[in-house]
């Protein structure tokens, strides 16, 4: 029975990482996106031609799209989300082209992830990624200052958040303020503060049942033609999985899940499994998640998180923190089994090691990469998760249970 397949994510040649750092390291393909392509655009087929062919020089596969961008247009709702889901179209049509079969996209409304602190330090000096929901209320109660945001939080919340952010000096206020808007994947740009709060204003007016709704839509225009493509969607969970700022989350919960894949019932209708991102909160049930919908799992994101009281949480070591990793390794063992036995299914699904620890020479040059995504961090991480693998296969062979 295959392995999982190595991959390692690229954001191009002016993140810090090389195709060729990719191949030493191991990884079988890479996971990489046109992010110079404006959300919503069509993605021309030369471009796509182009990147893969650069990584195919390095002897590696583009093996996963990471991301197509979703246009706010379809997220909200817009009159004019009709043209743009014909454009996410024209680009699936484009990737399936190039057999490139597997797309991860994400629905979340304001930013891809959210954190607060983007340089961390944990107590052996490697640097992580933390988030803190006292420095979230902060930030929206004290720098955006948007009208009725008290109301989104409780008294004690409030009053925790203004302490914080009195006692911030100049260079940690510039850091809260630069980790909130450190912008989408594959770009050094920091969203505008203006632009941000103007986005998040206009998706306050847009409840849970809509935002859902919305999805919905996309789904079922989107899934039959990727169907007739043969490309695997595989939507990303909301991260953090609980809402931000007052805004709905609707990927964030084994319920969530379920409806998502009962919008359309196809095989290519699928997720990313994330596991820290489900993970940050413990009313997920992440072993359960790999169980009921391990046939719908087209890609792997594995990392881990240590959760702290009052929501807090930051970026663990691979193996370590508060998501038991040797049990979704054999979760996911046991998958990859039967879809061997039943011949259905991607038995060899890719997985990334998620982002990765800053440390080493790799803080010489921080400021190359994009958070999350130093070089030696990640591959630390995915010879960890190779390793933790290897010695489950062995002991489930010799257990007789695979």
């Amino acid at each position: 029975m295959e392995y999982l397949k190595k991959t390692l994510r690229w954001f191009g040649p002016d993140f810090g990482v090389s195709l060729q750092d990719i191949r030493e390291l191991g990884a079988e393909g890479v996971v990489t996106a046109c992010h110079n392509i404006p959300v919503g655009e069509v993605w021309p087929i030369e471009t796509i031609q182009a990147i893969k062919s650069e990584i195919a020089s390095h002897g590696l596969k583009w093996a996963v799209v990471e991301s197509v961008n979703i246009h706010k247009a379809i997220k909200f709702g817009l009159p004019e989300r009709d043209k743009y889901i014909q454009n996410y179209i024209e680009t699936l049509e484009h990737l399936a082209a190039q057999e490139i079969k597997i797309v991860c996209y994400n629905f979340m409304q304001l930013i891809d992830w959210t954190r607060t602190n983007l340089s961390y330090k944990l107590p052996n000096g490697a640097i992580s990624l933390l988030y803190d929901p006292i420095a979230i209320a902060a930030f929206d109660l004290f720098i955006l200052k948007r009208e009725n945001a008290k109301e989104m939080y409780s008294e004690e919340v409030c009053n925790a958040a203004e302490v914080y952010f009195n006692g911030l000096e100049t260079q940690e206020l510039s850091l809260l303020k630069n980790s909130i808007l450190a912008g989408m994947p594959g770009s050094k740009k920091a969203i505008p503060i203006s632009l941000f709060k103007s986005t998040l204003e206009e998706v306050s007016g847009i409840n849970k049942n809509e935002l859902k709704d919305n999805l919905a839509y996309f789904l079922k225009a989107i899934i039959p033609e990727a169907e007739k493509l043969g490309i695997k969607m595989a939507l990303h969970p909301d991260d953090p999985p609980f809402s931000v700022f007052g805004i709905p989350r609707i990927a964030s919960t084994y319920e969530d899940l379920k409806f998502i894949l009962n919008c359309v019932s196809s095989p290519s209708n699928g997720l990313t499994f994330c596991s820290g991102s489900l993970g940050a909160t413990d009313s997920n049930d992440l072993l359960k998640i790999i169980e009921d919908f391990g046939p719908k799992i087209h890609f792997l994101h594995l990392r881990n998180v240590t959760r702290e009281a009052g929501g807090q949480f930051y970026e663990a070591a691979h193996l370590d923190g508060s998501i038991p990793m040797g049990k979704i390794m054999r979760a996911l063992i046991k998958e990859q089994q039967r879809r061997y036995l039943s011949g259905i299914g991607e038995v060899a699904i890719p997985v990334r090691p998620d982002h990765g620890h800053v440390l080493l020479d790799d803080k010489k040059r921080m400021d190359d990469f994009y958070p999350g995504y130093s070089l030696v961090g990640r591959g630390i991480g995915m010879a960890q998760l190779y390793g933790l693998e290897m010695g489950l296969r062995e002991v489930l062979l010799t257990d007789g249970e695979v």
